[in-house]
């Protein structure tokens, strides 16, 4: 049930993600966040979460011998996409498919 959870929000978060990056460019969000500061807070936040998945990634990779590199740079060039993509492989190789 996690692995099609995963999935779902996967496909539904990267289209979305799609759509604004054709509507306002890939670096869009950096003109709003120096223009506001929640943003700047937001983004910075992201940041620090992503830098936060990414260490531990590289552990839960290491371990179930998961590739590591292609992941860490999607998260770091897409985001949440690159991190729901690194989960959905490890639910995959698990065989949660249920």
């Amino acid at each position: 049930m996690r692995f099609a959870i995963l999935v779902v929000i996967l496909v539904l978060f990267s289209g979305f993600s799609t759509l604004v990056t054709l509507d306002h460019g890939y670096s869009g969000f950096i003109t709003l966040a120096l223009r506001e500061p929640w943003a700047m807070q937001m983004l910075l936040d992201l940041v620090i979460a992503f830098s936060l998945f990414i260490s531990w990634m590289r552990r839960d990779a290491a371990t179930r011998g998961l590739p590591f590199w292609r992941y860490a740079i999607g998260t770091v060039f897409l985001g949440s996409i690159g991190a729901l993509a690194y989960l959905v492989h490890r639910e995959w190789r698990q065989g949660n498919t249920a």
